[in-house]
């Protein structure tokens, strides 16, 4: 098979696969408890008249068929409806939150992934080692532990006991900080609520780097490489490491579509006001709309980007547009 045609396949079932996600991605939040239009109006003094109207303000007195009908009509329009919850388009409202979301995950996963692949080649470098054991009972901790149990924890620490960091928010409310000083003000805040999901992916990059680190070494080019008396760092640098990074390209790949959605939990613990908060307060507020066009933008980022890497693959390796999946 030829690259236009591995590229047709892929770009095929992604389409598929986003179909199959806007039917779950509508079912989902209507099989919940609780109705939205009561959590709307909370006043037990509102008629149920009051409420039959703005159900059918909202489309939700018909049936599931009309209401997934209108639901991929808005769809083809652009349109992803109006919030329940702030009674603004779903669009305008995600658009809001999108900036402080992307900051959070591709300052994190920068870190992670340079930290992570640094301690991961050097442990599988020194497989075996006292310094092998460390790094990997460590990142195994690390990678254990729930992203909000580690956000949990570092409040306590750095921001309760010590008042050393912001408990949450993105800026100091009232603080009328511009230019220079406001940009410092935002990664102060941002500082705790980075670090945990750092924490975090470092574990999984350190152990994918690790092993694919000490499945390079046992290759002949590496043996090659040391019998031309070539020094250990450039063997490690030029030969080892190289060829060991093709499988962290990959999860980068994967993880920057995760990580939009993987944040909701560290998003809430710290305040963060972007998309995890905001997917959060929508559940609470029963926000069919908000949560499906949220969760939507969610599916779509994790499925291009698995898109993209089997592309980038299949140009880049030719054994998997020939006969691999």
């Amino acid at each position: 098979m030829n690259l236009a045609g591995f590229a047709l396949r892929k770009a095929v079932a992604a389409i598929i696969t986003i179909v199959a996600i806007l039917c779950v991605n509508f079912l989902i939040f209507r099989i919940a408890p609780g109705d939205p239009v009561r959590m709307m109006f909370k006043d037990p003094r509102v008629s149920a008249r009051a409420l039959e109207l703005q159900r059918q303000k909202f489309g939700l007195d018909k049936p599931l068929s009309g209401q997934f009908a209108a639901y991929l009509n808005q769809l083809v329009h652009g349109d992803l409806g109006i919030s329940f919850w702030q009674r603004r388009p779903v669009t305008e409202v995600i658009a809001e939150r999108i900036p402080a979301t992307l900051v959070l995950v591709i300052t994190a996963l920068v870190i992670a992934v340079l930290l992570g692949v640094a301690l991961g080649a050097l442990a599988g470098w020194k497989s075996g080692t006292r310094l092998d054991t460390f790094i990997l009972s460590t990142s195994l901790t690390l990678y254990s532990i729930p992203t909000f149990a580690l956000g949990i924890v570092l409040l306590l620490i750095f921001a309760y006991f010590f008042s050393i960091f912001p408990l949450g928010g993105i800026v100091t409310p009232a603080s009328g900080y511009e230019g220079f000083e406001y940009i410092k003000d935002i990664a102060w805040h941002m500082f705790l609520p980075c670090f945990s999901i750092i924490l975090w992916y470092i574990g999984e990059y350190v152990l994918l780097t690790r092993s694919s680190m000490m499945d390079v070494m046992g290759q002949d080019y590496i043996a090659t490489a040391r019998g031309k008396g070539l020094k250990e760092s450039r063997v490690l640098r030029s030969h080892a490491l190289r060829n060991a990074l093709l499988p962290v390209v990959t999860l980068t790949g994967i993880n920057v579509g995760f990580a939009i959605a993987g944040v909701i939990e560290a998003e809430t613990v710290f305040s963060w006001p972007g998309i995890g908060r905001l997917v959060y307060d929508a559940v609470l507020k029963r926000d069919y709309p908000l949560l499906q066009g949220v969760f939507l933008v969610f599916a779509v980022s994790v499925v291009l980007a698995n898109l993209v890497i089997d592309l980038i693959y299949g140009f880049i390796d030719p054994r998997i547009k020939v006969g691999g999946p």
